[in-house]
């Protein structure tokens, strides 16, 4: 580590929970790096020792100062067409994320999913099918877990990574066993700016990978990338897909049945193509058959997923606070079998509703607007259900649904919108 980046000037942007991890990791390694911080408060900063550093830089970047630098540690979460990153790059400044950083130091197998919807479900899943195989895995990235965090436990056989596109962008020599992409859907255009960007930004999983793992009825998916080999996954029938046995649905994997559908702990279609992408992804790491059985029949679905949060006077109350865009809601949408409330909204990120309009028709029966600019909503469906209001807050916004459901119909928040325009994030969105 100290060969790496000897005699070079290190900064890290960004401060958050994968900032900080790779200042402590930096430290521990003996690399005395710079810190900066778009925020002019930052938590958790306190516990960096400020003379172990060499200086903190709190505020708008300074585009002379980053281009000073030799190595940027770029958190996820801040946009390279910043200028003052622009500039830095043009003076020939690396730019490289905590995942390229673990990418460099790691030594065991590695395999990594990404997707607009559904990665955090098949990462956990794939984390659960090794270790019901007897393969020690433990999952990180995008998940909550910092990759450089989760190098600290050392006796993981298997990293299991969720990446972001943001993640993606920085990372380049990322060695895989097998990587997932499974699906692309309008997100993050406010960030990308078009969907090839985000596409392409996604498409970098496949870069290093010995198996390419895509969505067979996602083109934007199947691999650009030159990949020793590739599984296409589907709900049709197929090698990884759903057969009929006995008038009951399978999930068939790897070419032969591995267990009915209706003995998954988890529900929906959707979740029947994360089964299968999950399998390929943990046979191809070393999992057992009977690992994967094991594991779908115990998986615990994640919070904030469509989980049914309560049953009350004969309302089902549905938390999708996760699904902050619209392919998200429409798998929401399309799982509801009775009279739905809709609450719906937040940060739009250049959202089109369009997708979703004959599942509100046959679906929705009114409409709670919970975010600070509703009018794209208000346009788009209007005119569709008989009952359409606005609130300020989740406590109007549940208020208002109780008054509004009959017995017999159901609550769900699937936003379709980020959540930073009332929340700190969907998990606060979510338990509010």
């Amino acid at each position: 580590m100290n060969k790496l980046f000897q005699g070079k000037r290190v900064a890290v942007i960004g401060l958050g929970i994968s900032g900080l991890a790779t200042v402590r990791f930096l430290l521990k390694h003996g690399v005395k790096p710079v810190l900066m911080d778009t925020r002019l408060k930052v938590a958790g900063l306190e516990q960096i020792p400020a003379e172990k550093v060499d200086g903190i830089y709190l505020g708008e970047l300074d585009a002379n100062r980053l281009a000073k630098m030799d190595v940027l540690l770029v958190s996820p979460g801040l946009d390279l067409s910043l200028p003052a990153v622009r500039f830095a790059i043009a003076q020939g400044v690396q730019i490289i994320g905590d995942v390229e950083l673990f990418a460099m130091v790691n030594t065991k197998p590695v395999v990594a999913i990404t997707g607009s919807n559904g990665k955090s479900t098949v990462t956990k899943l794939v984390e659960h099918m090794l270790n019901c195989a007897g393969i020690k895995a433990l999952a990180a990235g995008n998940i909550g877990l910092a990759v450089l965090d989760a190098l600290e436990q050392i006796d993981t056989e298997v990293y299991v990574l969720e990446l972001s596109s943001f993640q993606l962008e920085t990372t380049h020599q990322l060695n895989l066993v097998a990587a997932a992409h499974l699906n692309v859907s309008e997100d993050h255009l406010d960030r990308h700016g078009t969907m090839a960007n985000y596409a392409a930004a996604k498409q970098r999983i496949f870069q290093h990978t010995q198996l390419a793992v895509w969505n067979q009825d996602d083109a934007l998916t199947k691999p650009q990338f030159s990949v020793p080999a590739d599984i296409a996954i589907g709900l049709s029938s197929g090698a990884y897909g759903l057969i009929n046995i006995d008038n009951e649905n399978w999930l068939q994997v790897a070419n032969e049945p591995l267990m009915r559908v209706n003995e998954m702990s988890m529900v929906g279609r959707h979740n029947q193509f994360n089964a299968l992408a999950a399998a390929a992804v943990a046979l191809a790491a070393g999992a057992s058959r009977q690992g994967l059985i094991k594991a779908l029949q115990t998986f615990a679905p994640l919070p904030h997923r469509c989980t049914l949060v309560a049953d009350s006077q004969g309302v089902r109350w549905v938390n999708d606070s996760k699904a902050t865009n619209v392919n998200a809601t429409f798998f929401a949408l399309d799982f509801m079998t009775v009279p739905t409330i809709w609450i719906v909204g937040g940060v739009d990120k250049g959202n089109d509703y369009s997708e979703l309009m004959s599942l509100v028709r046959e679906k929705v029966k009114g409409i709670i607007c919970l975010g600070v600019d509703n009018r794209k909503i208000i346009d788009a469906f209007g005119g569709v259900v008989d009952i359409m209001v606005e609130v300020n807050n989740m406590q109007e916004a549940v208020k208002t649904a109780s008054y509004m459901a009959e017995k017999g119909d159901a609550v769900l928040l699937s936003p379709a919108c980020a959540s930073f325009d009332l929340f700190e994030n969907y998990e606060d969105r979510g338990r509010q």
